[in-house]
């Protein structure tokens, strides 16, 4: 059970640009820590180039909840300007740790639980990754919940309002369960079929989505005869004193916005050609997209305010107000894509590789996206929407805190602590390297433990909005909490590397490889 390299190549310790594999037939055979989706890509397998990353990320950033980030800005009293800068800003900081723990995918095809393996356990991973799925849990529920309303929306005004106009189940319309209920299973049905499946579905669903925007702009544009007096409202904040209290927090949000991602990537980089595919595609994919599509977003709800006398933020509830049947028709089909390959790429495929790796035995990739489907149902999503306050920013943001503390692990222990090199065959075996103490690395749980305190310790709510003191839980910590995201990346980066330095484990590591 030991690693290659592909042929013409060195067969000494891997450099960075190599690509590793298991060598024919030395498979591992340790059921509890391997099944077909667990091991690592073929390197025939590891194909995707920079146009699928790139088409990954238009279709994962062009969705509803990122069209409307620029509102929540503007509404905290920025101007288009300064909104369009943070989110822009928050995309390329964030960028960084996609970039550095997408790293280890196309090298050894590995996906995120089998790459957290290495600092936390062959056992201990299953804390990060089961963290990782529950959050990729609820958001998938919030997701198709905000999907199937927006069908909903759109066939009630394609029926002239009929479509509402039945008896209710559950203190909604039964046809809006209905829309849910169909939206879910069509998001399974995609996944079900697997990874490839997926990239061929982002590649279709890139550029339709990118029309459909243009379009939306092109429509309310021609209606108002040019753009709104939006554009034209200056910031209630200025560039002074008042600004950055409210910039750093705005920015550690929308940070927040795809940190999940940060730790999941190598999900999506194992089926990478090489580096070059994966830097380029979210390089071009990531940073660019969310600023175009916040600035898009600002163009059009300035076009909605000249036309209707107050800004439209909900693209849905834009389109709605058209009364042409082909535009009502299109906007339905562009919102369902939009929709779908969010949902089925950043809140699927993470829980169903992490719901595997728990039990490989029992759970493979597919029963993992059916067990997500399942849960995100359970969670009631449209009870978490009807009280965001509560559960998407408290709750979502406290997990958030939490997500960074792994990041900043997972990227310490494979940049600073190995180098890049890892024992490809020992990260599926209990008698290997990543063994440590009964399959869990105290430096890591510490580390974690450490800096998830810092992260989120802090957290507070005003009286009557969430559940934490508003003095915070731990007073001191107060200050910290609304830099959780970067709190926690940087301390526990730090802590885990000075301990696992001063235990000489990445020396160990290298000699094993």
């Amino acid at each position: 059970m030991t690693a290659t390299v592909p042929p013409g190549r060195p067969t000494g310790p891997a450099s960075p640009a190599d690509r590793v594999e298991l060598t024919p037939g030395a498979t591992p055979g340790d059921p509890r820590f391997v099944n077909e989706d667990l091991l690592p890509v073929p390197l025939a397998g590891r194909r995707w180039t920079t146009y699928n990353f790139a088409a990954l990320w238009v279709g994962m950033a062009h969705n509803i909840p990122s069209w409307m980030l620029a509102s929540g800005l503007v509404a905290l009293g920025m101007d288009w300007k300064q909104a369009v800068l943070t989110i822009a800003l928050a995309n390329v900081v964030v960028l960084f740790p996609m970039l550095l723990t997408g790293h280890a995918g196309p090298k050894y095809g590995i996906p995120f639980p089998v790459l957290a393996r290495a600092s936390f356990g062959l056992r201990g991973a299953n804390l990060p990754a089961l963290v990782r799925a529950g959050v990729a849990c609820a958001w998938f529920g919030i997701q198709t919940w905000i999907g199937g309303q927006g069908v909903f929306v759109l066939l009630d005004k394609a029926f002239g309002g009929g479509w509402a106009d039945v008896p209710r189940v559950g203190g909604q319309p039964w046809t809006l369960w209905l829309c849910f209920v169909l939206f879910w299973a069509l998001e399974l049905a995609i996944i079900y079929r697997g990874m490839e499946a997926l990239r061929r579905f982002e590649n279709w669903a890139a550029p339709f989505v990118i029309v459909g925007a243009l379009v939306l702009l092109g429509w309310v544009a021609a209606k108002a005869g040019g753009l709104g007096p939006l554009l034209d409202q200056p910031s209630k904040l200025g560039w002074g004193a008042d600004f950055w209290p409210v910039f750093f927090p705005a920015l550690m949000g929308m940070i927040a916005f795809w940190a999940t991602l940060s730790l999941n990537i190598p999900d999506f980089t194992r089926f990478g050609a090489g580096q070059r595919s994966q830097v380029l595609g979210q390089s071009l994919g990531l940073p660019t997209t969310m600023t175009l599509f916040a600035l898009l977003s600002v163009l059009v709800t300035s076009g909605s305010q000249a036309v209707y006398g107050a800004p439209v933020w909900d693209p849905v509830a834009l389109a709605a107000k058209t009364d042409n049947v082909f535009g009502l028709l299109f906007a339905l089909v562009t919102v369902l894509v939009a929709t779908l390959s969010v949902n089925i790429a950043a809140n699927v495929v993470s829980p169903a590789y992490d719901l595997a790796n728990l039990a490989p035995r029992l759970i493979d990739f597919r029963t993992g996206a059916l067990i997500t489907g399942v849960v995100g149902v359970l969670v009631m999503p449209w009870k978490l929407t009807a009280t965001p306050e509560l559960y998407i920013f408290t709750w979502l943001g406290l997990v958030g805190g939490l997500l960074g503390t792994v990041a900043g692990i997972l990227i310490a222990d494979y940049w600073l602590v190995r180098r890049t090199v890892l024992d490809l065959a020992g990260l599926y075996r209990a008698d290997g390297p990543y063994w440590y103490r009964r399959g869990w690395n105290p430096a890591a749980v510490l580390a974690f433990a450490v800096g998830g305190v810092l992260a989120v310790g802090g957290s507070h709510s005003a009286p009557g909005t969430g559940p934490f003191p508003e003095d915070g839980l731990i007073p001191v910590l107060k200050p910290l909490s609304d830099y959780g995201w970067a709190v926690g990346l940087a301390a526990a980066l730090l802590l885990y590397t000075a301990l696992m330095k001063r235990g000489g484990a990445g020396r160990r590591s290298a000699r094993s490889s």
